[in-house]
Protein backbone atom coordinates (compact mmCIF):
# COMPACT_ATOMS: atom_id res chain seq x y z
CA UNK A 1 0.00 0.00 0.00
CA UNK A 2 2.71 2.38 0.84
CA UNK A 3 4.15 1.83 -2.16
CA UNK A 4 1.50 2.00 -4.15
CA UNK A 5 0.86 5.61 -2.50
CA UNK A 6 4.27 6.71 -3.11
CA UNK A 7 3.93 6.14 -7.24
CA UNK A 8 0.44 7.96 -7.11
CA UNK A 9 2.16 11.09 -5.53
CA UNK A 10 4.98 10.55 -7.32
CA UNK A 11 2.37 11.12 -10.37
CA UNK A 12 1.13 14.09 -8.78
CA UNK A 13 4.28 15.71 -8.86
CA UNK A 14 4.74 14.95 -12.46
CA UNK A 15 1.57 16.01 -13.30
CA UNK A 16 1.91 19.47 -10.95
CA UNK A 17 5.54 20.02 -12.49
CA UNK A 18 4.25 19.75 -15.99
CA UNK A 19 1.64 22.84 -15.68
CA UNK A 20 4.31 24.26 -13.95
CA UNK A 21 6.50 24.08 -16.96
CA UNK A 22 3.90 25.20 -19.06
CA UNK A 23 3.52 28.46 -17.11
CA UNK A 24 7.82 29.22 -16.78
CA UNK A 25 7.87 28.41 -20.22
CA UNK A 26 6.25 31.43 -21.61
CA UNK A 27 7.40 33.33 -18.36
CA UNK A 28 11.53 32.24 -18.68
CA UNK A 29 11.18 32.95 -22.63
CA UNK A 30 9.49 36.68 -22.15
CA UNK A 31 12.40 37.42 -19.89
CA UNK A 32 15.46 35.56 -21.68
CA UNK A 33 14.22 37.40 -25.03
CA UNK A 34 12.98 40.58 -23.65
CA UNK A 35 14.43 41.33 -20.69
CA UNK A 36 11.24 41.92 -19.01
CA UNK A 37 9.84 41.22 -15.46
CA UNK A 38 6.17 39.91 -16.53
CA UNK A 39 3.83 40.08 -13.15
CA UNK A 40 0.95 39.68 -14.64
CA UNK A 41 1.88 35.88 -15.96
CA UNK A 42 -0.84 34.75 -13.90
CA UNK A 43 -3.37 36.35 -14.94
CA UNK A 44 -2.71 35.50 -18.21
CA UNK A 45 -3.43 32.17 -16.61
CA UNK A 46 -6.40 32.79 -14.85
CA UNK A 47 -7.81 34.56 -18.61
CA UNK A 48 -7.27 31.53 -20.42
CA UNK A 49 -8.48 29.23 -17.58
CA UNK A 50 -12.10 31.66 -17.64
CA UNK A 51 -12.24 31.66 -21.86
CA UNK A 52 -12.11 27.83 -21.62
CA UNK A 53 -14.93 27.53 -18.34
CA UNK A 54 -17.09 29.78 -20.46
CA UNK A 55 -16.95 28.45 -23.29
CA UNK A 56 -16.68 24.76 -22.63
CA UNK A 57 -20.05 26.03 -20.50
CA UNK A 58 -21.75 27.38 -23.57
CA UNK A 59 -20.85 25.18 -25.99
CA UNK A 60 -20.25 21.84 -24.06
CA UNK A 61 -17.12 21.09 -25.68
CA UNK A 62 -14.45 20.47 -23.41
CA UNK A 63 -12.00 21.39 -26.77
CA UNK A 64 -13.50 24.53 -27.99
CA UNK A 65 -12.48 25.53 -24.61
CA UNK A 66 -8.97 25.01 -24.52
CA UNK A 67 -8.87 26.12 -28.26
CA UNK A 68 -10.71 29.15 -26.67
CA UNK A 69 -7.58 29.63 -23.83
CA UNK A 70 -5.49 29.76 -26.49
CA UNK A 71 -6.69 32.38 -28.54
CA UNK A 72 -7.76 34.31 -25.58
CA UNK A 73 -4.75 34.05 -23.65
CA UNK A 74 -2.80 34.75 -26.59
CA UNK A 75 -4.75 37.34 -27.73
CA UNK A 76 -4.68 39.41 -24.47
CA UNK A 77 -0.82 38.79 -24.30
CA UNK A 78 -0.83 40.65 -27.72
CA UNK A 79 -2.59 43.59 -26.87
CA UNK A 80 -0.71 43.88 -23.56
CA UNK A 81 2.04 43.67 -25.36
CA UNK A 82 0.97 46.43 -28.32
CA UNK A 83 -0.30 48.49 -25.53
CA UNK A 84 1.73 48.61 -22.30
CA UNK A 85 4.82 46.49 -22.59
CA UNK A 86 6.00 48.00 -25.67
CA UNK A 87 7.03 50.96 -23.60
CA UNK A 88 8.37 49.15 -21.15
CA UNK A 89 11.30 47.19 -22.53
CA UNK A 90 14.12 50.49 -22.20
CA UNK A 91 12.89 51.25 -18.19
CA UNK A 92 14.10 49.50 -15.40
CA UNK A 93 13.28 46.66 -13.51
CA UNK A 94 11.30 48.54 -11.15
CA UNK A 95 9.40 50.29 -13.86
CA UNK A 96 8.15 46.70 -15.04
CA UNK A 97 7.32 45.23 -11.46
CA UNK A 98 5.01 48.55 -10.69
CA UNK A 99 3.04 48.60 -14.49
CA UNK A 100 2.56 44.89 -14.56
CA UNK A 101 2.17 44.60 -11.01
CA UNK A 102 -1.14 47.15 -12.10
CA UNK A 103 -1.82 44.71 -14.87
CA UNK A 104 -2.87 42.30 -12.41
CA UNK A 105 -5.48 44.61 -10.78
CA UNK A 106 -6.84 45.62 -14.15
CA UNK A 107 -6.75 41.95 -14.88
CA UNK A 108 -8.71 40.58 -12.10
CA UNK A 109 -11.35 43.61 -11.25
CA UNK A 110 -12.16 43.49 -15.59
CA UNK A 111 -12.50 39.11 -15.42
CA UNK A 112 -14.85 39.92 -12.03
CA UNK A 113 -16.78 42.78 -14.25
CA UNK A 114 -17.16 40.11 -17.14
CA UNK A 115 -17.95 36.86 -15.40
CA UNK A 116 -18.67 37.54 -12.13
CA UNK A 117 -17.34 36.79 -8.29
CA UNK A 118 -18.85 33.93 -8.10
CA UNK A 119 -16.01 30.74 -9.13
CA UNK A 120 -17.24 28.90 -12.67
CA UNK A 121 -16.59 24.75 -13.00
CA UNK A 122 -14.76 23.09 -15.87
CA UNK A 123 -15.63 19.81 -16.35
CA UNK A 124 -13.61 16.82 -17.36
CA UNK A 125 -14.48 15.44 -20.70
CA UNK A 126 -16.58 12.21 -20.44
CA UNK A 127 -13.87 10.00 -22.33
CA UNK A 128 -11.11 11.36 -20.13
CA UNK A 129 -13.17 10.79 -16.92
CA UNK A 130 -12.40 8.09 -14.27
CA UNK A 131 -9.40 6.38 -13.07
CA UNK A 132 -7.18 3.84 -15.22
CA UNK A 133 -5.29 0.43 -13.98
CA UNK A 134 -1.52 1.25 -14.29
CA UNK A 135 1.04 -1.77 -13.49
CA UNK A 136 1.25 -2.56 -9.98
CA UNK A 137 -2.05 -2.13 -9.36
CA UNK A 138 -2.31 1.23 -9.07
CA UNK A 139 -5.59 3.65 -9.91
CA UNK A 140 -4.79 6.55 -10.97
CA UNK A 141 -6.98 9.46 -12.69
CA UNK A 142 -7.03 9.33 -16.70
CA UNK A 143 -7.20 12.90 -17.00
CA UNK A 144 -4.44 13.58 -15.22
CA UNK A 145 -2.09 11.11 -16.98
CA UNK A 146 -3.55 12.89 -19.90
CA UNK A 147 -2.48 16.35 -18.75
CA UNK A 148 1.24 14.59 -18.63
CA UNK A 149 0.99 13.24 -22.24
CA UNK A 150 -0.31 16.55 -23.57
CA UNK A 151 2.33 19.00 -21.35
CA UNK A 152 5.34 16.42 -22.68
CA UNK A 153 4.10 17.17 -25.78
CA UNK A 154 3.72 20.52 -25.84
CA UNK A 155 7.35 20.61 -24.50
CA UNK A 156 8.44 18.67 -27.25
CA UNK A 157 7.14 21.20 -29.92
CA UNK A 158 8.39 24.10 -27.99
CA UNK A 159 11.99 22.45 -28.13
CA UNK A 160 11.67 21.74 -31.37
CA UNK A 161 9.91 25.25 -32.43
CA UNK A 162 12.85 27.14 -30.40
CA UNK A 163 15.50 24.63 -32.01
CA UNK A 164 14.67 23.84 -35.65
CA UNK A 165 12.54 26.58 -37.00
CA UNK A 166 13.62 30.08 -38.14
CA UNK A 167 11.54 32.09 -36.12
CA UNK A 168 13.19 29.83 -33.22
CA UNK A 169 16.85 31.05 -34.59
CA UNK A 170 15.16 34.38 -34.22
CA UNK A 171 14.05 33.68 -30.80
CA UNK A 172 17.79 32.67 -29.67
CA UNK A 173 19.21 35.09 -31.57
CA UNK A 174 17.32 38.13 -29.32
CA UNK A 175 18.21 36.56 -26.19
CA UNK A 176 21.97 37.06 -27.17
CA UNK A 177 22.04 39.61 -29.36
CA UNK A 178 18.84 41.93 -30.11
CA UNK A 179 20.53 44.74 -31.38
CA UNK A 180 22.43 42.35 -33.99
CA UNK A 181 19.59 40.84 -35.36
CA UNK A 182 16.90 43.91 -35.56
CA UNK A 183 20.52 45.17 -37.78
CA UNK A 184 19.80 42.52 -39.58
CA UNK A 185 16.77 42.99 -40.89
CA UNK A 186 14.21 41.28 -38.05
CA UNK A 187 10.99 42.67 -37.14
CA UNK A 188 12.28 43.40 -33.30
CA UNK A 189 8.81 44.35 -32.04
CA UNK A 190 7.01 41.91 -34.59
CA UNK A 191 8.87 39.17 -32.60
CA UNK A 192 8.41 40.45 -29.09
CA UNK A 193 4.71 40.70 -29.43
CA UNK A 194 5.02 37.07 -30.92
CA UNK A 195 7.00 35.31 -28.43
CA UNK A 196 4.56 37.50 -25.48
CA UNK A 197 1.58 36.08 -27.09
CA UNK A 198 3.35 32.63 -27.40
CA UNK A 199 4.09 32.44 -23.69
CA UNK A 200 0.53 34.09 -22.84
CA UNK A 201 -0.92 31.01 -24.66
CA UNK A 202 1.22 28.36 -22.84
CA UNK A 203 -0.32 30.00 -19.60
CA UNK A 204 -3.60 29.94 -20.74
CA UNK A 205 -3.32 26.39 -21.56
CA UNK A 206 -2.11 25.86 -18.30
CA UNK A 207 -5.14 27.49 -16.50
CA UNK A 208 -7.55 25.37 -18.74
CA UNK A 209 -5.87 22.12 -18.03
CA UNK A 210 -5.99 23.05 -14.30
CA UNK A 211 -9.23 24.53 -14.52
CA UNK A 212 -10.82 20.90 -14.66
CA UNK A 213 -9.78 19.53 -11.56
CA UNK A 214 -9.97 22.55 -9.25
CA UNK A 215 -12.70 25.91 -9.28
CA UNK A 216 -11.53 28.78 -12.04
CA UNK A 217 -11.98 32.30 -9.85
CA UNK A 218 -10.41 35.41 -9.71
CA UNK A 219 -6.74 35.49 -8.49
CA UNK A 220 -5.85 31.90 -9.21
CA UNK A 221 -2.76 32.88 -10.85
CA UNK A 222 -1.06 34.57 -8.06
CA UNK A 223 0.12 31.26 -6.47
CA UNK A 224 1.18 29.65 -9.48
CA UNK A 225 3.18 32.47 -10.49
CA UNK A 226 5.01 32.82 -7.37
CA UNK A 227 5.66 28.75 -7.94
CA UNK A 228 6.67 29.57 -11.70
CA UNK A 229 9.30 32.34 -10.63
CA UNK A 230 11.03 29.73 -8.80
CA UNK A 231 11.42 27.12 -11.67
CA UNK A 232 12.93 29.53 -13.62
CA UNK A 233 15.16 30.64 -10.74
CA UNK A 234 16.30 27.07 -10.12
CA UNK A 235 16.14 26.22 -13.79
CA UNK A 236 18.06 29.02 -15.53
CA UNK A 237 16.73 32.38 -16.63
CA UNK A 238 16.15 32.02 -20.40
CA UNK A 239 16.54 28.35 -20.58
CA UNK A 240 13.63 26.08 -21.81
CA UNK A 241 15.22 22.66 -21.04
CA UNK A 242 15.61 24.57 -17.46
CA UNK A 243 12.38 25.57 -16.92
CA UNK A 244 11.06 21.28 -17.60
CA UNK A 245 13.93 20.19 -15.38
CA UNK A 246 12.99 22.94 -12.73
CA UNK A 247 9.03 22.32 -12.95
CA UNK A 248 9.86 18.85 -12.37
CA UNK A 249 11.97 19.14 -9.52
CA UNK A 250 9.50 21.75 -7.84
CA UNK A 251 6.57 19.39 -8.66
CA UNK A 252 7.95 16.21 -7.28
CA UNK A 253 9.72 18.37 -4.10
CA UNK A 254 6.68 20.01 -3.12
CA UNK A 255 4.13 16.72 -3.90
CA UNK A 256 6.27 14.24 -1.94
CA UNK A 257 7.08 16.92 0.72
CA UNK A 258 3.77 16.60 1.90
CA UNK A 259 3.44 13.07 2.25
CA UNK A 260 6.86 12.13 3.61
CA UNK A 261 7.69 15.01 6.57
CA UNK A 262 4.40 14.43 8.59
CA UNK A 263 5.34 10.51 8.56
CA UNK A 264 8.81 11.27 9.11
CA UNK A 265 8.03 13.84 12.36
CA UNK A 266 5.40 11.36 13.22
CA UNK A 267 8.13 9.14 14.52
CA UNK A 268 8.69 10.82 17.29
CA UNK A 269 5.91 13.62 17.75
CA UNK A 270 2.62 12.80 18.47
CA UNK A 271 0.21 12.70 15.02
CA UNK A 272 -1.21 16.21 15.57
CA UNK A 273 1.94 17.72 16.22
CA UNK A 274 3.98 16.03 13.15
CA UNK A 275 1.43 17.23 10.88
CA UNK A 276 1.54 20.99 12.16
CA UNK A 277 5.52 20.65 11.52
CA UNK A 278 5.67 18.60 8.57
CA UNK A 279 3.09 20.35 6.60
CA UNK A 280 4.92 24.25 7.46
CA UNK A 281 8.02 22.19 6.65
CA UNK A 282 6.83 20.71 3.53
CA UNK A 283 5.55 24.36 2.72
CA UNK A 284 9.28 25.78 2.68
CA UNK A 285 10.46 22.18 0.80
CA UNK A 286 10.71 23.83 -2.88
CA UNK A 287 12.33 27.55 -1.10
CA UNK A 288 14.94 25.62 0.32
CA UNK A 289 15.59 23.45 -2.94
CA UNK A 290 15.49 26.89 -4.77
CA UNK A 291 18.21 28.23 -2.45
CA UNK A 292 20.22 24.94 -2.65
CA UNK A 293 20.75 24.97 -5.66
CA UNK A 294 21.39 28.99 -5.97
CA UNK A 295 24.33 28.16 -3.57
CA UNK A 296 25.50 25.46 -5.99
CA UNK A 297 25.03 27.09 -9.18
CA UNK A 298 24.20 30.92 -8.90
CA UNK A 299 22.82 31.12 -11.90
CA UNK A 300 20.68 28.08 -12.17
CA UNK A 301 20.84 24.79 -13.78
CA UNK A 302 21.10 25.58 -17.19
CA UNK A 303 22.08 29.29 -16.75
CA UNK A 304 24.52 30.58 -18.47
CA UNK A 305 26.99 32.82 -16.63
CA UNK A 306 27.40 36.48 -18.09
Amino acid sequence: MDLILLAEQILNGLQFGIMLFLMAAGLTLIFGVMGLINLAHGSLYMIGAFCAAAVAGWTGSFTLGLIAALAGAAAAGALIELVVIRRLYDKDHLDQVLATFALILIASEGTRWVFGSFPLFLDIPEALSGPVMLPGGIQYPLYRLALIGAGLGVAAGLFLLIARTRIGIQIRAGENDREMIAALGVDIDRLYTFVFALGAALAGLAGALVGAIQSVQVGMGEPVLILAFVVIVIGGIGSIKGALVGALLVGLTDTLGKIALPGLFGLFLDPAQATQVGSALASMAIYVLMAMVLIWRPTGLYGVRA
